[in-house]
């Protein structure tokens, strides 16, 4: 038995930190009754056709859900999420700023009448302050929480590769959500989560904020290396691949020397004899380290590293990844169905071997709406009059 087994989540979600959210929440074993436009769907099914047509986003974070199409504009589409929700356990949304609570979604509105509901609002800036009504996307967070400030070159800033905002968001999202549903099982009743993207990444910023504590400094922007540890990162090799490598202590230091650069002498050279005095000769310590690895393959540097047991890693493209021999080891890829046929993915992470994770097809949009209609009791007459009138 999975662990969210007989959990019904309602969601009101959208592009990725709903989704990512409730698709966890999934994989641990709850129904996910995703509601969508009719005709048109999330809009991340279009934001690109990358997965055999359909969208990487949308491939993402969506199996294992159930789609239901709703006009939540008219009335007769509300009273079906209603229905729904009398027999959910959790609500999620993160639709524009105060429209789940125009339509009547707020948790005020709803805890009366469904005690025993958890909601969870995800949202820009929260439910509050200055902030509260302005929209929020990715990459807007990532400037407004300083994300960009300490990331890319001292001349440019760059956003992060991947949606960095939404993944901790939607983190926070299930994780609360999760506790909360082990808060209602000791108490009984529901409660209201309130999930803000800025304060999501802000925590993530953790060592740039108090390292720039009382006004100090911020890191430098320093590319793929470390802001304030050196050397840590990328490093060409002779070959002309890219050899990524971190260095954490004074043995290590030394060693790195000794075995990996064969030029001892630099363990006493007064300009690397701290951490802090390689970071700031890091220009003088990159061009003897680029010439002693000039004359090695990437493969003889890694060997050298791994001999002396210094963290490195290569530096991967995503046709790498994919094809990754640790992931392949390990069994962490399976094929889940869609509508376009099999696709791959991977098992997510962590979960204990006392069950296995449902890794159901990723719907096409309102493919379950007359199966979820039926459900609740609509015949075949009222769910074609439903769709003849464009609620569904």
């Amino acid at each position: 038995m999975r662990p969210l087994e007989g959990v019904t989540v309602v969601a009101l979600e959208h592009v990725i930190a709903g989704p990512f959210c409730t698709r966890q929440l999934a994989d641990l074993g709850a129904r996910i009754i995703k509601i969508e436009r009719p005709g048109v769907g999330d809009p991340a099914r279009i934001y690109d056709e990358r997965v055999h047509g359909m969208s990487s986003h949308f491939v993402w974070t969506n199996r294992s859900k159930e789609s239901l199409t709703l006009d939540l504009k008219r009335e007769e589409a509300r009273k079906i999420v209603h229905e729904l929700l009398a027999n959910a356990d959790v609500l999620v949304q993160n639709l524009a700023p105060g429209a789940a609570a125009r339509m009547g979604f707020s948790y005020d509105a709803l805890q009366d009448k469904y005690p025993r509901l958890i909601v969870c609002d995800i949202s820009g800036y929260g439910a509050d302050g200055p902030y509260r009504d302005k929209k929020a996307y990715d990459l807007l967070i990532q400037s407004e929480s300083g994300l960009l400030s300490v990331t890319g070159t001292p001349e440019t800033p760059s956003k992060a590769g991947c949606s960095i905002v939404d993944i901790a968001s939607g983190m926070y999202a299930y994780t609360n959500i999760l506790a909360a549903l082990i808060q209602r099982g000791r108490t009984g009743k529901g409660s209201r989560i309130d999930i803000s993207m800025l304060e999501s990444m802000v925590e993530w910023m953790s060592f740039p904020l108090y390292y720039s504590y009382d006004g100090a400094d911020s890191p430098v922007r320093a590319g793929a290396s470390h802001a304030t540890i050196y050397p840590y990162g990328p490093f060409p090799a002779g070959d002309g691949k890219v050899v990524m490598l971190g260095l954490q202590n004074e043995r290590e230091w030394a060693v790195f020397c000794d075995k990996v650069l064969e030029q001892p002498e630099l363990k006493t050279d007064a300009r690397f004899s701290s951490g802090p005095r390689r970071s700031t000769a890091r220009k003088e310590l990159f061009l003897i380290i680029v010439e002693a690895f000039s004359k090695l393959t990437a493969e003889q540097i890694v060997k050298r590293l791994d001999d002396a047991q210094i963290g490195n890693a290569r530096m991967n493209d995503m046709r790498e990844v994919w094809e990754h021999a640790q992931l392949r080891a390990r069994q962490r890829w399976m094929d889940v169905d869609s509508p376009v046929g099999k696709i791959k993915a991977m098992l997510p992470p962590g979960v204990p071997e006392s069950f296995e994770p449902r890794m159901d097809p990723i719907p096409g949009i309102g493919q379950h709406t007359d199966a979820i209609l039926g459900e609740l009791g609509y015949d075949k007459a009222a769910i074609a009059g439903l769709r003849s009138a464009g609620v569904i």
